[in-house]
C-alpha cells in the first residue's frame, strides 16, 4: 500500500522548461509559479486583485423596453430576428468586464554557476506546502526552500549553500520583459520595490516588496538590483498588495516584511506547516502500490499513464493536488479561485481568467465540503454577497424584476451584466442562482444555522428575481425566456439553428433546487411562510424534465437535434450533479436517460475539455458506473493534464483539477440522498485501500477502510446530533442517532 498520508509529492529531476511545467505556489491571495532553474531562478508572481481596471455600471438600459418584442420573436421561432435583437440590446455596455493581470516576476541569478548542476531534484511537497530545489555544482550543495505563508501573508524563499566562501546571487523586479513595469526603487540596502497602477479608469494601484535577510555575507542595491555576497543562507522575503485592499500598498508590503525580518527562519516555517496541515492532513487516502512508477518523477509517471499503464500513486498525487491547489488559491479573506486559481502569466489571458459562472467557478468549489476543505468556500460566499448589489441593478434595468441576478461571468468588481456579445453563452441569468446553491450546500455539510440564517437572505433574493423573470406559456407553465443551454446549439425542424430559447433544461432544474432550498431554509429558520408558498405554487408550475426521441434528457423544452451532439457542456444533466434531483434510487427513469445523455455525448467525441471530463468523472460516478467513472479518470490524466498536473482545457484552466478531486471523493462517498453510500463507484483496481476525513451531508465526517471491495471498518464522527444511515458493502445496514462531537466505528459483518 502507499502510505499516502505522509510521502505525496510532485517532483521532477530537471528545471521546468516551460510555464506549464512550472510548479505552483499560493496562500490565497499571493502565488507563483517558480521554474527551478539552477543559474538563474524565476518565480512568477500573481496576487489575486492585480486586475485591469475598476468598476463600471455596464447595464444596457435598452434590454427591458426590447424584451417583449425578443421574447414574442423567440416564441414564434424567429431567432435570427431575436439573436440580432438581443445582441444589440442586452449586450453590456460595453460588452467586456475587467480581466486578471500578472503581478510581475522575480529573477535570480547566482554567480559560481558555470558547471552543470548534478544530482539535480524539483519538488512541490503536497504534506508541508514547500517547494524544494536541490542540486551539486562540482562539490558545492545548493539548496532551495519556499513557500507562501497565509499566516505571514509572504513568499518565503531560503536559498543555502555549504560552500565554504557562501553564494552571490543577484535579484530583481520584471513584469512582462520590463514592458509592463512602471517603476523599480530600492529599499535601503537590503530591498526592492515594483509599483504601479493596473490600468483602467479606476483601476488599482500595486506594490511588491521584496527584503534579503542574511546572518552572514553582505547585502546591497545597486541600481534595480538586489546583491548578496558571502553568506551562507539567504531568506528573500515578499510582500504585495493593491489599494483594492490598502490604501498604500508599498507601506502595507514593507511594515509587513519589516516585521518577518525579525523572525527566525525556522519559525516562519513552521508557522506556515502548521496553518497548512491544518488543512490538507484532514484527509489521506490509501490505494493498492503500482511498484514499477512509485520511485519515478511525477513527468515519466504520467507519460507512462498516458501509455496505458495503471498507476494508483499518481491518481492519489492528483487527487491530493486538487486539495493542494484549492487551499494555495482561496483561503478566508482572498477572491475565490478564478478559471487559473490565482496563477496567470498573460496580460491578455484567455477567458479574462475571470469568475465564469456557467460552471467553471463552480467547479472550483466542488471538492470544498466532501474533501473537508470548507473554510476555502467561503471567498466564493463572499464574491456571491458583493454580486447582490450590482445584481439587484442588473435585475431592475435589464429586466424590471426584483431580486438579484447575474449573467454568465463576474469579475473583482462583481460585474453582473452579461459578458462579451457570445449568443450561446450571455444572456443567460442563472448565475446567481447557481452560486447560491453553494450557500445552501456549505449549510447541509455543516448544519450550521446561523450560517443559513445569513445565507437565505442572499438565496431569497436570488429566488425573487427569478419568481419575477418566469413568463407563462400557452399552457400555463413557468418558463424562462430568453434564455441559452450554455454554451449549446439546437436546429428547428426548418434547418434554422439559434442558441437563444424558450425554456432551457438546466434553467428549470437550477430554478427547482433553489427554490427547494429556499422552502427548506424558511422552514428550518421558522420565517416567510407566505414566501414559502408562493415558491411551492411556481414549483408545481416548472417544465417537469422530457425524455427525447433518443432516450436521452431533453436539453431544451422541446427535442431540438443538436449543432454539436459531442459539445462540451452537459448542462440537462445539472440534477444528475451538482444537483441531485436525478438518482437511480428515487427517479430510476430519468437516471437511465441521463446515462443515455452521456454516452451519447462521449460517442460523438465529448469530454474532450478538461473541465468537461472531470463533469463527466462526477456524472459516472452519481450513476455509480465504475467502469466509467474510472475510464474517465484516466481520460482526464491522458489526455488533459499538463507535466506539471495542472488541467489543459487546452490551455490550462484549474477547474479540471477541482472537478477531478471532487470526482474521485463521489466515487468514494456520496451524501446527497437518504443515505451515506460508500464505495458507490469504486473501480476494481482500487479494490483495497482506506480514506481518512471525508465529509458527508448532515455533519459527519467518515474514516473507512476496505478490501476486496468490501467495507471492513468505518468510523462515523458526528459534528451535530441527528440520526445517521449509512450503506456500505460489507457492512449490515446502519442506522443509529448519533451525538455532537461523538466517533461511532462500524466493522466488517464477515
Amino acid at each position: 500500500m502507499i502510505d499516502t498520508g505522509y510521502s505525496q509529492r510532485l517532483w521532477y529531476s530537471q528545471p521546468a522548461g516551460e510555464w506549464n511545467e512550472a510548479l505552483p505556489i499560493g496562500n490565497g491571495r499571493l502565488g507563483a509559479m517558480f521554474f527551478g532553474g539552477t543559474a538563474k531562478e524565476k518565480l512568477q508572481l500573481n496576487e489575486d486583485s492585480v486586475w485591469y481596471g475598476g468598476p463600471r455600471n455596464r447595464n444596457n438600459e435598452d434590454a427591458l423596453p426590447h424584451l417583449p418584442e425578443i421574447r414574442k420573436l423567440i416564441m414564434a421561432g424567429r431567432l435570427g430576428e431575436a439573436e440580432e435583437l438581443a445582441a444589440m440590446s442586452m449586450a453590456g455596455l460595453p460588452e467586456a468586464q475587467r480581466h486578471y493581470l500578472p503581478l510581475g516576476e522575480l529573477l535570480l541569478s547566482f554567480g559560481n554557476h558555470g558547471q552543470t548542476a548534478e544530482d539535480y531534484t524539483r519538488e512541490l511537497d503536497l504534506e508541508q506546502g514547500v517547494a524544494r530545489i536541490k542540486y551539486r555544482i562540482g562539490e558545492v550543495n545548493y539548496t532551495r526552500e519556499m513557500f507562501a505563508s497565509f499566516p505571514d501573508q509572504a513568499i518565503v524563499i531560503r536559498i543555502a549553500t555549504d560552500n565554504k566562501d557562501g553564494m552571490s546571487l543577484k535579484a530583481r523586479f520584471t513584469r512582462h520583459n520590463w514592458r509592463y513595469l512602471e517603476k523599480t526603487k530600492k529599499w535601503k540596502n537590503s530591498g526592492l520595490i515594483m509599483s504601479g497602477d493596473c490600468g483602467g479608469k479606476g483601476g488599482s494601484s500595486f506594490a511588491a516588496v521584496l527584503k534579503a535577510v542574511t546572518e552572514d555575507g553582505l547585502c546591497r542595491t545597486v541600481g534595480e538590483y538586489l546583491l548578496v555576497d558571502g553568506a551562507s543562507s539567504v531568506t528573500m522575503l515578499l510582500a504585495a498588495g493593491t489599494t483594492f485592499r490598502h490604501s498604500d500598498p508599498d507601506l502595507y508590503a514593507k511594515r509587513r516584511l519589516q516585521e518577518l525580518s525579525q523572525v527566525p527562519y525556522e519559525e516562519l516555517l513552521a508557522r506556515h506547516t502548521a496553518d497548512y496541515r491544518s488543512l490538507y492532513g484532514r484527509v489521506k487516502l490509501k490505494l493498492p502500490e503500482n511498484l514499477p512508477q512509485a520511485g519515478l518523477p511525477t513527468d515519466k509517471r504520467l507519460k507512462r499513464f498516458q501509455k496505458g499503464e495503471e498507476d494508483n500513486g499518481l491518481i492519489v498525487t492528483y487527487f491530493q493536488y486538487g486539495r493542494y491547489l484549492l487551499i494555495s488559491s482561496s483561503r478566508q479573506g482572498s477572491l475565490p479561485a478564478n478559471l487559473q486559481g490565482i496563477w496567470n502569466d498573460s496580460f491578455t489571458p484567455a477567458w479574462d481568467s475571470k469568475f465564469t459562472i456557467n460552471i467553471n467557478t463552480q467547479m472550483n468549489y466542488w471538492p470544498a465540503e466532501i474533501c473537508n476543505l470548507a473554510e476555502c468556500h467561503e471567498p466564493l460566499f463572499d464574491l456571491v454577497e458583493r454580486m447582490r448589489e450590482p445584481g439587484r441593478v442588473t435585475a431592475r434595468v435589464m429586466y424590471g424584476c426584483q431580486g438579484f441576478t447575474a449573467h454568465h461571468n463576474t469579475d473583482i468588481w462583481a460585474d453582473t451584466a452579461p459578458q462579451d456579445t457570445y449568443l450561446p453563452a450571455s444572456f443567460w441569468p442563472l448565475g446567481a442562482a447557481w452560486l447560491c446553491l453553494h450557500l445552501w450546500e456549505h449549510y447541509r455539510f455543516n448544519q450550521d444555522r446561523y450560517f443559513l440564517a445569513q445565507a437565505y437572505e442572499t438565496m431569497k433574493e436570488a429566488a425573487q428575481f427569478l419568481l419575477d423573470y418566469l413568463i407563462e406559456d400557452a399552457e400555463g407553465r413557468l418558463i424562462t425566456c430568453p434564455s441559452v443551454s450554455p454554451e449549446n446549439t439546437y436546429k428547428l425542424p426548418n434547418g434554422e439553428s439559434g442558441v437563444l430559447c424558450v425554456g432551457a433544461s438546466m434553467d428549470f432544474q437550477i430554478i427547482e433546487a433553489l427554490f427547494g432550498a429556499c422552502i427548506r431554509s424558511a422552514e428550518i429558520i421558522g420565517v416567510d411562510e407566505a414566501f414559502r408558498e408562493e415558491l411551492t405554487e411556481a414549483l408545481e408550475r416548472l417544465p417537469e424534465p422530457q425524455i427525447g426521441k433518443y432516450g436521452q434528457i431533453q436539453e431544451w423544452m422541446e427535442d431540438y437535434e443538436e449543432v454539436e451532439p459531442g459539445h462540451r457542456h452537459i448542462s440537462h444533466l445539472f440534477a444528475l450533479y451538482p444537483g441531485d434531483a436525478f438518482s437511480s434510487e428515487n427517479t430510476p427513469e430519468l437516471a437511465e436517460a441521463a446515462r443515455t445523455t452521456l454516452e451519447r455525448r462521449l460517442a460523438n467525441g465529448g469530454g474532450h475539455t478538461g473541465w468537461s471530463r472531470a463533469w463527466i468523472i462526477n456524472f459516472w460516478a452519481r450513476l455509480k458506473d465504475r467502469d466509467k467513472a474510472y475510464a474517465n479518470v484516466r481520460a482526464l490524466l491522458q489526455h488533459s493534464t499538463l507535466p506539471n498536473l495542472l488541467d489543459n482545457h487546452p490551455p490550462f484552466q484549474i477547474d479540471g483539477n477541482f472537478g477531478g478531486t471532487a470526482g474521485i471523493a463521489e466515487m468514494l462517498l456520496q451524501s446527497h440522498t437518504e443515505e451515506i453510500k460508500l464505495l458507490p463507484a469504486l473501480p476494481q483496481s482500487w479494490s483495497e485501500g482506506s480514506i481518512k476525513g471525508l465529509r458527508a451531508r448532515g455533519g459527519y465526517i467518515l474514516d473507512f477502510a476496505w478490501k476486496e471491495g468490501l467495507v471492513t471498518e468505518a468510523v462515523v464522527t458526528c459534528t451535530v446530533s441527528g440520526p445517521c444511515r449509512i450503506d456500505a458493502p460489507g457492512l449490515a445496514p446502519v442506522s443509529f442517532t448519533g451525538q455532537a462531537g461523538c466517533s461511532y466505528t462500524f466493522m466488517s459483518k464477515g
